[in-house]
């Protein structure tokens, strides 16, 4: 009897073991949620690496589980295992570049890769072909760590550009006129051939939103409304589109996400979204830090104005380096803005010697029969001032025409800034120092001056539209500026 009574109280825990374990292999879902479900209860303090279990007991090519956000195990899919995997790459891509410019940061004095042969101006070295051209002289902040960053772009960079949207104000854009950068940019990206974009959005470190602020304005805006809401209420539907379609936005609330847009009003246009506007990459040519631009998140774009959709041609062929120049300073545009009307009351068509080297000619509009590229390459100094808006496109003729820009602004925060030394190539001059124009300008030393207008034809190169696009042209300057955001790291 004892020993019945043995066997029967025996038995019971060996069928208990059997029933879990028959769980264990029939019902696996349920036996990890139950597991879960205890484990958010007793709140262990010891995690288990329940990767290595499931492999244990179930084999590689058991179905997936994963905990979601709520504690809740779901079946992920070899769809989604996959993305996860990339995702994961992505970060270690980024976590590379960021080790190998620190690496050439420390890097000794004497692997340098400035050359010998580079003047003070800081031509760069270029053994013959420009796509051989390797940064370096005293335009640059640190040309070894651009060099190295610039590298480590060209090798990495992968951008995702959503498909969502109809022409003309997505996937499309002016390339003939003052905001050329908008379309030219976005035709480069999505049909120039480049090695920068993936149709896969799993490999991406950025997305892009390839929409037109400057097309908004002419096919939504009502001429002398005012009413900017049609344009933000664009980009706010745009944005509610791709984050419910697509898992990326939401990941980061737009912070690996990007716009581009030249036009004045590009920026209330990104106030659509309020993640948009804080956290997102704003790529936008009116840079201006008392409107909301945030230097360390956004980025800062050249306003080039492309006549007919080419540069003119006059400006493709400035004159010889040490040909003279017969006029100071020059400027001819609208009386807009603040500070424009300060510089007209103060030198408008004043000859003010009749010495030509001294002459600054300032106008409002040109004169009829004067040409205005012809001033433009035979002044010394040509005037940028701001206009409604920081950005001017005077700054880029005045380096296509190598005539040293004056920058005449408040608030604006200058394109390529994180790679390019401005005090290098031009003049930055206060408003309040508008009516000592003449006195600044001709107290510069000629020395000095030489190597100003050296430092202008070394960063040309840097704010040139090629098709197709060149190494180190202005549209990888702009995707170099977007992959520094990306990066979180600056070239001090």
């Amino acid at each position: 009897m004892e020993i019945r009574r043995s066997t029967f109280f025996f038995a019971i825990p060996l069928s208990l073991l059997l029933f879990f374990f028959l769980i264990l292999i029939i019902l696996p879902g349920h036996f990890f949620e139950f597991v879960t479900t205890l484990s958010a209860a007793s709140k262990p303090r010891f995690s288990v690496q329940t990767d290595r279990l499931r492999t244990k007991f179930f084999g590689e090519n058991h179905p997936h589980f994963a905990v979601g956000a709520t504690g809740v195990i779901h079946r992920e899919n070899s769809t989604e295992r996959t993305a996860t995997r990339r995702m994961r790459k992505v970060e270690e891509d980024l976590a590379g570049a960021r080790a190998s410019i620190r690496k050439a940061a420390a890097a000794a004095e004497d692997e340098d890769i400035e050359r010998s042969s580079v003047g003070d101006g800081g031509a760069g070295y270029d053994d013959g072909g420009g796509d051989r051209y390797i940064p370096a002289g005293n335009v640059y902040r640190n040309s070894r760590l651009f060099y190295r960053s610039y590298l480590e772009m060209e090798k990495r960079l992968k951008v995702y550009v959503y498909q969502d949207g109809e022409l003309p104000i997505t996937h499309d854009g002016p390339c003939k006129d003052i905001y050329s950068i908008e379309g030219r940019f976005i035709q480069e990206l999505e049909h120039g051939g480049g090695k920068f974009r993936t149709h896969d959005p799993n490999l991406a470190h950025v997305y892009f939103f390839p929409f037109s602020v400057t097309w908004m304005v002419k096919y939504l805006y009502t001429p002398l409304s005012y009413n900017l809401t049609p344009l933000k209420q664009f980009v706010s539907d745009y944005v509610r589109v791709v984050s419910t379609k697509y898992p990326f936005w939401n990941r980061t609330l737009g912070a690996d996400h990007f716009m581009l847009a030249c036009h004045d009003w590009a920026p209330i246009a990104s106030k659509g979204n309020p993640s948009l506007y804080k956290n997102s990459i704003r790529v936008l040519c009116n840079a201006n830090t008392s409107e909301g631009f945030k230097p360390r998140k956004d980025v800062s774009l050249p306003e080039i104005h492309l006549f007919g959709g080419e540069v003119p041609p006059k400006l493709l062929s400035p004159p010889q380096h040490n040909t003279p120049r017969n006029y100071l300073a020059f400027f001819a545009g609208g009386e807009h803005g603040p500070i424009r009307p300060i510089l007209l009351h103060h030198w408008k068509n004043q000859n003010n010697n009749n010495n030509n080297d001294d002459l600054i000619r300032v106008y409002e509009y040109l004169p009829k029969g004067l040409d205005y590229h012809y001033f433009l390459l035979n002044s010394k100094f040509c005037l940028c001032p701001s206009g409604h808006e920081v950005a001017s496109p005077r700054i880029v003729e005045s380096i296509y025409a190598e005539c040293v820009p004056v920058i005449i602004s408040e608030g604006y925060v200058l394109p390529f800034s994180d790679v390019l030394r401005w005090e290098a190539f031009s003049v930055q001059m206060d408003v309040s120092d508008i009516p000592r124009l003449k006195e600044i300008l001709s107290a510069i030393p000629e020395e000095k001056y030489w190597k100003l207008k050296e430092g202008v034809r070394a960063v040309r190169r840097h704010f040139t539209l090629n098709q197709p696009a060149k190494r180190y042209d202005a549209f990888h300057m702009i995707l170099h500026s977007i992959w520094l955001r990306r990066l979180n790291i600056e070239l001090n």
